[in-house]
Formats: structure tokens, C-alpha cells, sequence
């Protein structure tokens, strides 16, 4: 455990801070411009700790800008942090880009209009989602915070000299990102679901697999996604969504004055649905590369005992649409691990501030890449890109 606090103290309170708790402390007097007079750090750290993190110096570790927000590895500087902010504009432009396209292309074509184009647009939809609100609000309050020496009156620290409570933007915000991650990851699967029945059992696939039922499941998707990132709001009063100065973000925080970790495991529910989900996929394209592996070696045993055509090969179609969900799955999983990580980290009592930024921000460039993908590996797409963007005037 850790314990950091900065105010100012003089040398005989951090002495008879030490005594009364029993726990070693290290005052070091603080450098300013103004050198101001018995302006002390008390950094306060437990015996137990591990000694492979600090408090003052680390790659989690976090200071004090000049605006009152902590620093971490990217710095306080006006270049670092306009980088950060051009960062943030690129893959907003990027995502907002890519899954319009997308969008457009399956809604333009008649040969996309099936079960599985269906899905593919849920699942554009909802990184549409995080391009158009999530990443710009980022942007947003890192350019506020560029312009003025003050925090934002949505960001946490903000002293409002006008009374009342002002609306938080992040209740918003955060529930979008969260809720938009969930709908993703169950958006992959049924289509990992429904790329298997087709393998599976193909005689099967125009009954099981139906518009109606599709749309249902879509709607199921999104409900629940959006149900389970309001849980940890609905469930008590400890949480609020705030942005968060280290991941750049809005994110879950316990609210001022609630005990250190009042059912703070709550949280996991995140990592645990993500990966519950993510493993009933990997089976799931297990099972449907399996039978595509037994398909292939009978057919072409058969093949060269009866001289059959090369047609009754598996369809090529099929093999792709499966490969493709593979690569969906682990782009997604490697997105994801770190912030799991991160949660359970955050749970545990730890705070990783130049982490959670990697983590959050990787996440989010992953909602740019399906369109990659699927400019790669669907012939159909780029068929349907290319007639986007060379219709002829009727």
C-alpha cells in the first residue's frame, strides 16, 4: 500500500506522523521557482510495498502539472501535450472515417444485406459510437486544458464559485465507451456463431440463422452492453464517471468520501464478461476450423479416389468469413488485455497512471482497424468500396 501527500508540512509534523503511524517516511524538500520556505513532499510509503515501484520516480508514477493535472510519461510540456491532443484528432478523424465507410458500403449493396452484414454494421455502429463522442470529448478537455491554467468545470479539482452542481459530461461519455467495448466483443461472437452454424451445419444455416432473429440478437446485444456498463452506477452510490487526468478518458472513480474499496470488485464484472465472451468465441472458431481442416482432407481423399471436381472443395467464402472473425478476436483480445489488466490493478489498490493511457488508448485504436480488415480479407467489401466510390450518373 501507498500513501501519497502533498501540502505543506513542516519537518516535526512528518516526524510525528511517522511515530503515530509507524511506517517509514522519506521528507524531501520541494524545488520551486520562488523557492518557497518549508515546502516539503511527505511521501509516506508502507514497509510492504513493492520496491520495484516508487512514488517519485517509474513509469507509473505521476506529478503535479502547472494546471493542477497529473503528470505521467508524456509529460507537461506544451509539445507533448499537443502531440497527445493531435494523437487523439487523427484516430477520432480515423475511426469517424473508416466505420462510415463501412457502414456505407454494407448499407449500398444487396449482397450485404444478410445476417452476417448485418452484424458487421452493430459492430461499425458502435466504433462509430466511440469516433464520434468518446475520443473528440478527449480531445476537447486536453485542448482545454492547453488554452487555460485551470482545470475544465467537468474535470475532478474543478472549484466552482457559482454553487450548484454542474453536469458531469462523463456520465455520458464513459457509459458510451463502456457500453459500446461490450457491444463489440458480443457483436464478434455471433458472428463467430453464425460463421459456425454455416460451417457446422449447412443444411441448417437458412433456418437457424434468420433477418428476425439477427436483429433480435442485435438489440439483446446492445441492451445488455449498455445494462452492464451502468452496473457499477445502479449498484451503489460509490462510483461516478470522471475523467480521468492519467488515461486521458472518462472512467469508473469512487465518489469523494466513500471507504477505499466499498465493493470496488464490482468492476471485474468488465474483464470477466469480456473474456467469458471472448472464450466462447475462441471455441466456437476452434470447432469451425476443425471441421473446415476434416472437410478439406476427406474432399480431397475423395477427390483423388473419384476424380471429383475441385468445386466440392469447402467453400472459400466460408474460410475466409471464419478467418477474418479469428483475426477480429485476437486483434480485439490484445486491445483488451491491458486494460483488463489495469482494472484488476485498480481493484487491487494500485494506481498506474502512464499505464491506464497505453491501455484506454490501445483499446480505441482498435476501433479503427475492422475496416483495415476488411478491406484485406473480404472481396465482397472492396467489390462494394469500389462500387462506393465509381458509381456512374443515371
Amino acid at each position: 500500500m501507498l500513501v501519497c501527500v502533498r501540502r505543506n508540512v513542516t519537518g516535526g509534523e512528518a516526524q510525528g506522523l511517522a511515530e503515530r503511524r509507524g511506517i517509514a517516511v522519506n521528507v524531501v524538500r520541494s524545488v520551486t521557482a520562488q523557492a518557497v520556505p518549508d515546502s516539503l513532499l511527505l511521501s509516506v510509503v508502507m514497509r510492504d510495498f513493492p520496491r520495484n515501484l516508487t512514488l517519485e520516480t517509474g513509469w507509473m508514477s505521476g506529478r503535479s502539472c502547472s494546471n493542477g493535472s497529473e503528470e505521467s510519461w508524456l509529460g507537461c510540456s506544451l509539445v507533448s501535450r499537443s502531440l497527445v491532443v493531435t494523437f487523439m484528432l487523427l484516430l477520432a478523424c480515423a475511426v469517424v472515417a473508416g466505420n462510415f465507410i463501412t457502414v456505407a458500403v454494407f448499407l449500398s449493396t444487396k449482397e450485404s444485406r444478410t445476417p452476417q452484414g448485418y452484424l458487421k454494421v452493430s459492430l461499425a455502429l458502435a466504433d462509430l459510437a466511440v469516433g464520434l463522442l468518446v475520443l473528440p470529448f478527449s480531445a476537447y478537455t486536453e485542448i482545454a486544458l492547453l488554452g487555460s491554467p485551470s482545470r475544465p468545470p467537468w474535470q475532478p479539482g474543478y472549484s466552482a464559485t457559482g454553487g450548484g452542481a454542474l453536469w458531469q459530461p462523463c456520465s455520458l461519455v464513459g457509459v458510451v465507451f463502456a457500453g459500446c467495448t461490450f457491444v463489440s466483443i458480443s457483436t464478434i461472437f455471433l458472428l463467430s456463431v453464425e460463421r459456425g452454424v454455416a460451417i457446422l451445419r449447412p443444411l441448417h444455416k437458412e433456418v437457424v440463422i434468420t433477418r428476425r432473429r439477427t436483429w433480435l440478437l442485435i438489440l439483446l446485444s446492445w441492451f445488455s452492453s449498455f445494462l452492464l456498463a451502468t452496473a457499477p452506477l445502479l449498484s451503489s452510490g460509490h462510483f461516478s464517471l470522471e475523467y480521468s487526468e492519467c488515461s486521458r478518458m472518462c472512467n469508473y472513480a469512487l465518489v469523494a468520501g466513500a471507504p477505499p474499496q466499498p465493493g470496488g470488485s464490482i468492476l471485474l464484472l468488465f474483464p470477466a464478461f469480456d473474456f467469458t465472451i471472448l472464450g466462447g468465441t475462441v471455441i466456437v472458431n476452434a470447432l469451425s476450423f476443425r471441421t473446415i481442416h476434416r472437410y478439406s482432407e476427406r474432399r480431397k481423399f475423395l477427390a483423388e479416389l473419384g476424380n471429383l471436381p475441385a468445386s466440392l472443395r469447402p467453400s472459400s467464402s466460408d474460410i475466409k468469413a471464419a478467418k477474418t472473425i479469428g483475426i477480429l478476436t485476437l486483434i480485439f483480445t490484445a486491445s483488451f488485455s491491458p486494460v483488463a489488466a489495469f482494472v484488476l490493478g485498480n481493484v487491487m489498490g494500485y494506481r498506474w497512471c502512464s499505464f491506464s493511457f497505453f491501455a484506454f488508448w490501445v483499446l480505441a485504436s482498435n476501433s479503427c482497424c475492422n475496416v483495415i480488415i476488411y478491406s484485406v480479407r473480404d472481396q465482397r467489401f472492396r467489390k462494394g468500396l469500389h462500387q462506393l466510390f465509381h458509381k456512374t450518373p443515371h
